[in-house]
């Protein structure tokens, strides 16, 4: 995709993210460690699930959300940080699960809501990249995604291992052994291999456009967040996101010749729903991107296709072309995708 020079512009955005199919079996293999976690919380019996998160992690939050939900069969919802941090609310979290996503632990926001929570009564879990952060010490317990060292100011690596960690923790919750997580390494690799021409395409199609739209149903819906924040960080795009159901309430009025689509589409119940949408995208003209193991079987002008897995796992594979396709888009507009103007690889927020 892009030159290992030294000095070369996306030169560790390209290293991570082929970095990542070893990353994953590599988590994986601690799948009985993330496991030892489950087994505390299940001793606890949560009633409700609360997740804390910024940024990517965030999205890697609303991909947990869905897992919650639909293979605990549990409540979940997503915290507003600054209820805790700028008006002091303490409500009663007895018999409630925090789960506070963070790749740097470092914002102050999430370590004061995580240290807060569990003097309220909650269970805290922190889910981070880095084991000795202020996040890992005020929470009760931590999950390390083991991504290493991450150069480039946008998350790639840390994003994903950060979605396979969550999907372990919560598997292994609902008595899993990582039976469908097992092969997500060589489908990682094939995911790269396989996408990487019309990864290539879509780059060429989109290097002069200046507002593209993504959109998802399900578990698809956080790849679709994310892409457009990736999108919005390193090539500066006019870029936002929609859950397919949100697009058909309103925002699709704004959609026409001009605008770019990312559709995530892969194979299962989000999939299915996303067909009806793309066909109502497409009748006012937009130039549609489908990205998924079900990309064939929607109306797009373009398609990049992902292996099929387990639909709970397909975010982890189907965010990999669109972190390359955000580079390959960042390097075509002549910027440099490690460093993004303004913005620094901690955020620390209140």
């Amino acid at each position: 995709m892009t030159s290992h020079t030294t000095n070369a512009p996306g030169r560790h955005m390209t290293a991570e993210i082929a970095e990542q199919p070893v990353l994953f079996d590599n988590l994986v293999r601690r799948a009985a460690e993330i496991a030892a976690i489950a087994e505390q919380i299940n001793r606890r019996k949560p009633r409700f699930v609360l997740l804390a998160a910024r940024g990517s992690s965030d999205h890697a939050a609303l991909y947990a959300k869905y897992l919650i939900e639909v293979l605990l069969q549990l409540p979940a919802g997503l915290v507003s940080a600054s209820t805790t941090t700028l008006y002091g609310a303490q409500p009663d979290l007895t018999d409630v699960l925090l789960i506070t996503v963070s790749q740097s632990g470092g914002s102050p926001d999430l370590v004061e809501v995580t240290e807060s929570a569990r003097r309220r009564g909650a269970l805290t879990v922190a889910v981070t990249n880095t084991s000795d952060s202020p996040l890992n010490q005020v929470a009760e317990l931590s999950v390390d995604v083991g991504a290493g060292k991450e150069l480039a100011v946008a998350a790639t690596k840390t994003y994903s291992t950060t979605l396979l960690a969550l999907y372990l923790l919560v598997d292994a919750i609902r008595g899993g052994k990582a039976e469908s997580a097992l092969e997500i390494g060589s489908l990682a690799q094939s995911t790269l291999d396989g996408s990487e021409v019309a990864v290539a395409e879509a780059v060429q199609r989109y290097r002069f456009v200046e507002r593209i739209l993504a959109t998802g149903r399900g578990y698809s819906y956080a790849s679709a967040a994310e892409a457009a924040l990736k999108l919005a960080e390193t090539s500066y795009l006019a870029a936002r996101a929609y859950s397919g159901a949100d697009l058909l309430h309103g925002p699709v009025a704004a959609v026409d010749g001009e605008t770019a689509v990312l559709a995530v589409t892969s194979a299962g119940k989000g999939g299915e729903a996303m067909r009806e949408v793309l066909e109502v995208v497409r009748g006012r003209g937009a130039d549609v991107c489908a990205v998924g193991s079900a990309s064939a079987d929607v109306a797009a002008a373009l398609r990049i296709d992902v292996p099929v897995c387990a639909e709970e796992l397909s975010p982890v594979l189907e965010i990999l072309p669109l972190q390359r396709l955000a580079l390959g888009l960042a390097l075509a507009r002549g910027g440099d995708p490690d460093s993004p103007r303004g913005l620094l690889k901690v955020t620390k927020t209140r």
